[in-house]
């Protein structure tokens, strides 16, 4: 990667300590020497060092920030590989990335000695550097692939992605699997916990060195942007642009203290709800030289335009986007990337600026940014184009505006990094997945908000995702710094923001988890034993491992103070320990009762819910649904949450309910028709409904009827009243200093409760990953693809699941064996197909529900999910948790789309972005091969290969990086 600020000139004079320590590093590390030769700039300390490390035969983890360049480790793998005449594979999570190396390394080293290998591409597979996906390697490893002999090195770029829920498997699956004699090049981003993870690679890998660099390459300042004014963060230098002195916490900037003292006189205290974690910089006496405070004001030749210290901002209200990004450009900070944790404001962003008439291009970079734009789509037709809503695409881009997200077409994706790495962009308004992913720096990085929506509920970003976000800022060799900009909102506190910018904390933790797929190829390739072995030696147990050792120092400290409690507690008149623990008792059967009678309540609630119909009316005690409702849709089947019925309020609202609005069991007053075809989304559909319901409420009596609450078990009564008559015949009873005894017991006795729970901890961590293989197993040889003779080897049917990579795989190797996918055509088969690898981003309850394109689809849809019940039973009895249920929301589109229909027309009847097309076609193609392989010859074979022939064209084919990963790590739009 070149770097213009720290160039090395080979032809300029250097003085004698110079060329004397060039010549010293030439006698010690020759072959690193040459290597840093070919680049025009000295390598940092922590490169040399890494590099080293490699040259001397041992793996090596290098943890360092973003744009830091540590990917120049993993290249001295690839120049020492082609040296020794050994292989070397460079892994990278995702095929975009995968693709974007193999063109770097392709320049430096011809593409003779340059292969690539995705799960759309093959190119030069033989070649002794070769890039993939992470995936592909671990196939080649389960299959034995004659490819990895003589494979010397592997590079696994943004290794912290084993830290993926979804994915992140794969890597610890690789780093176990390798050979011994393959040495490991790990690059991290920066993360807390780096020795740990250091130190489990040298426990699975052998020598392992570990090199961590928190420097920034380029000097990072924090900001906040109220109205139009922008403020520093800190009252000197921020601790990301400077290292900050040893024990002193920096201090915030007096005048944002001073800007959220004032708004709090304009807003009602239970409005203001701080955004960020809590920050603890200490508050200020001293105030700084403006609003900038001082210490980024004076590193700068440029100065921001602020107000005065102690004089109200002109404006607390967020600036519009128009009016933010030319502040930007007015203050020398783009270009910038925009995070905004939604798809939708992304594209609303861009849809703003437009209005607004901003434009950010010369006409040369206008001329330049058309040609990128022909290039890559070029090649789509002109339907194609006008349902992409390409015009406004390229308009924006022209003007030197993008967003950036996953939901976007991959070829557009791909226009908007070139035209912004070339520099003619100059805002991009993106999702944090490009935190992620591309190589895309800019002077700026701003977030709109502090607070994304995680899948579940709206949650305050993490530092971790703070530094993962802000470190995109500041280009090296182009910028001189970087800066982070977070957008004022209403109760902000500028600690919190400090809080997160000033903890550099992001630590690494393994999603590991064995599935069917990996426990059948783990015992074909190594045999039970040793596959059990092997999975005991992944990082999520080595993380579990180390946990038991604090949970039994809390053992040990809390029997310490239970024996003090107990001395405390001692009674002349009796065993008073004993006394306590009677007491202790009555008061858990006591609770055991109420709960028991809660239990019974909401037991029958539950029943009422499941038997509602369509019509039935009734009230709802407490909470936002509070009132009467009338059913719409039960719609009992919701995964892990009861039954969860849609009703319409008095106030045309449509919910769902649950059982948790019933604290008492609910009863139907009366019922009256809903419309068979009624769309919730539609308000005429809606006030007609209400006005019928209105008038049926009028006829109905409405006089709840009062249930009887369930009676307590007679013999738990009496086991609570026979220890009440032991605790008054107790001796210490009677004690006068009964209750002061008590107070130490009851601490005595809480402690040892906490004890056990603590005891019960320890015992679910040794050996969790495998007691859930042998759980797998036990399923796996019940369903006939293991031997259940006690070898576990695996069967014609197991070396079928082997290839069969989804997270669906046993249900679909299930229904391969039940003939389930014979007889469809190649659209039905997409249609089917696509419900065992789609996943909804987020579930709309107005929305229409999913359905089978056709007849014979349908009947197959029916064999899977009575399949999928099938296995959830079996899974459920071995206490495995139990697989997603298949999805149908894919199944019409995926039809259409084999079916040979225009892409404007799989479109039209969906709110599914282009992105998001591309992307799921392509995991149903991958799927569909997988099949094909699974089935062997046969009819069906050909069948899917047909699938993926069909599927396979038009903006299908026009990129390969459909497994980026979805943005917002939440599956849901936000405005």
């Amino acid at each position: 990667m070149a770097n213009p600020a720290m160039d090395d000139d080979l032809s300029a004079p250097r003085s004698p300590a110079e060329a004397y320590s060039r010549f010293r590093d030439r006698q010690s590390s020759p072959l690193l020497t040459r290597f840093a030769d070919g680049y025009g700039f000295a390598f940092d300390d922590y490169q040399r060092e890494a590099c080293t490390h490699v040259e001397n035969g041992s793996g090596v983890l290098v943890a360092a920030p973003t744009g830091a360049g540590k990917t120049i480790v993993g290249e001295f793998a690839v120049f020492l590989a082609l040296e020794e005449g050994r292989k070397c594979f460079y892994t990278t999570p995702i095929k975009a990335l995968s693709n974007q190396k193999y063109a770097d390394l392709v320049r430096r080293h011809g593409s003779a000695n340059v292969g690539l290998l995705t799960g759309d591409s093959s190119v030069n597979p033989e070649a002794p550097v070769v890039v993939m996906t992470t995936e592909v390697l671990r196939n080649m490893i389960y299959a034995r692939s004659s490819t990895l002999a003589n494979l010397g090195y592997v590079v696994m770029d943004e290794v912290h992605y084993l830290a993926d829920r979804f994915r992140g498997a794969v890597w610890e699956e690789v780093i176990i699997g390798l050979a011994e004699s393959v040495q490991v090049v790990a690059l991290s981003a920066t993360v807390s916990n780096a020795e740990e993870f250091g130190e489990w690679l040298s426990a699975v890998r052998g020598e392992m060195a570990v090199v961590v660099s928190e420097r920034r390459p380029v000097p990072l300042f924090q900001h906040v942007m109220v109205g139009r004014t922008i403020y520093d963060l800190f009252a000197d230098d921020a601790p990301t642009a400077v290292a900050a002195p040893k024990g002193r916490e920096p201090e915030v900037n007096p005048a944002l203290v001073k800007v959220a003292r004032d708004e709090s006189r304009y807003v009602r205290d239970d409005s203001r709800r701080p955004r960020g974690r809590n920050g603890k910089g200490k508050r200020t006496v001293a105030y700084g030289s403006g609003a900038y405070g001082g210490g980024a004001a004076r590193s700068r030749n440029e100065s921001v335009r602020t107000d005065a210290v102690g004089r109200r901002p002109r404006s607390l209200a967020a600036p519009s986007r128009a009016e933010m990004v030319e502040q930007l450009d007015s203050e020398g900070l783009l270009p910038a990337i925009v995070f905004i944790f939604s798809r939708v404001g992304c594209d609303g962003a861009v849809r703003q600026l437009l209005a607004s008439g901003v434009r950010l291009t010369t006409r040369e970079a206008q001329v330049e940014i058309s040609a990128i734009l022909e290039r890559h789509v070029s090649g789509l037709s002109p339907s194609d184009l006008r349902a992409l809503d390409y015009d406004r695409f390229a308009e924006a881009l022209v003007r030197g505006i993008a967003a950036h997200h996953a939901g976007m077409l991959p070829a557009f994706k791909e226009c908007v990094e070139e035209a912004f790495v070339r520099g003619l962009i100059k805002v991009v308004f993106a999702t944090e997945t490009l935190a992620l992913g591309i190589n895309m720096p800019a002077r700026s990085v701003v977030l709109e908000k502090l607070v994304k929506y995680n899948g579940e509920t709206h949650a305050d970003i993490t530092p971790g995702e703070y530094t993962q976000l802000t470190g995109r800022a500041g280009r090296r060799g182009i910028d001189v710094e970087g800066h982070a900009v977070v957008l004022w909102q209403p109760g902000l506190d500028p600690r919190a923001v400090a809080g997160l910018a000033s903890r550099r904390t992001y630590p690494l933790r393994s999603s590991f988890a064995p599935t069917y797929n990996m426990a059948v190829n783990l015992v074909g390739s190594v045999g039970r034993e040793r596959a059990r072995t092997l999975l005991e030696q992944s990082f999520a147990q080595f993380q579990s491992d180390r946990s038991v050792v604090g949970l039994a120092r809390s053992l040990a400290k809390n029997t310490e103070a239970i024996r003090g409690y107990l001395e405390q507690a001692q009674c002349d008149k009796g065993d008073f320990t004993e006394y306590a623990r009677l007491r202790a008792e009555v008061t858990e059967l006591e609770a055991a009762a109420a709960r028991e009678r809660r239990t019974d309540r909401q037991a029958e609630a539950v029943q009422v819910l499941l038997t509602l119909k369509p019509g039935d009316i009734l009230r709802v005690p407490s909470g936002k649904s509070q009132g009467w409702v009338v059913v719409i849709d039960p719609s009992t089947r919701v995964e892990n949450q009861g039954p969860r019925p849609m009703v319409m309020t008095d106030d045309r609202q449509v919910r769902r309910l649950s059982v948790t609005d019933f604290p008492q069991p609910p009863v139907v007053v009366g019922r009256m028709r809903v419309p068979k075809h009624f769309n919730p989304k539609e308000p005429a559909s809606r006030r007609n409904l209400s006005a019928a319901f209105r008038s049926k409420l009028a006829e109905v009596d409405l006089t709840p009827t009062r249930r009887r609450g369930p009676a307590a078990e007679g013999d738990l009564v009496e086991e609570i009243a026979t220890l009440r008559d032991t605790l008054r015949r107790h001796p210490c009873h009677l004690c006068p200093d009964r209750e002061a005894h008590a107070r130490w017991a009851e601490r005595a006795l809480r402690l040892e409760r906490e004890n056990a729970r603590t005891q019960e901890r320890a015992a679910t961590r040794t050996n969790t990953i495998a007691t859930h293989f042998d759980k797998i197993c036990l399923v796996l040889e019940s369903q006939g693809y293991l031997s259940g003779d006690g070898q576990s080897r695996v069967t014609d049917a197991g070396r079928m699941l082997a290839r069969i990579y989804a997270e669906l795989d046993l249900v679909a190797a299930e229904c391969i064996r039940d003939g389930v996918f014979d007889d469809l055509s190649a659209p039905q088969l997409a249609a089917v197909l696509s419900s065992l690898v789609f996943q909804a981003r987020r579930s709309d309850d107005g929305a229409r529900r999913p359905r089978m394109p056709d007849h014979a689809s349908n009947e197959a849809m029916t064999e899977v999910r009575r399949i999928w019940r099938t296995v959830s039973l079996v899974e459920r009895d071995a206490r495995l948790p139990r697989a997603p249920e298949p999805d149908m929301g894919f199944s019409e589109i995926a039809y259409g789309w084999a079916a040979g229909r225009s892409l404007a027309q799989v479109l039209s009847d969906t709110d599914l972005t282009a992105g998001d097309f591309v992307r799921w076609v392509r995991q149903v193609t991958d799927f569909a091969g997988q099949i094909a392989d699974a089935a062997g010859p046969g009819p069906l074979r050909e069948v899917a290969h047909e699938v993926v022939r069909s599927m396979r064209r038009g903006v299908v084919t026009y990129s390969a990086d459909d497994d980026e990963p979805a943005d917002d790590l939440s599956g849901a739009d936000l405005p």
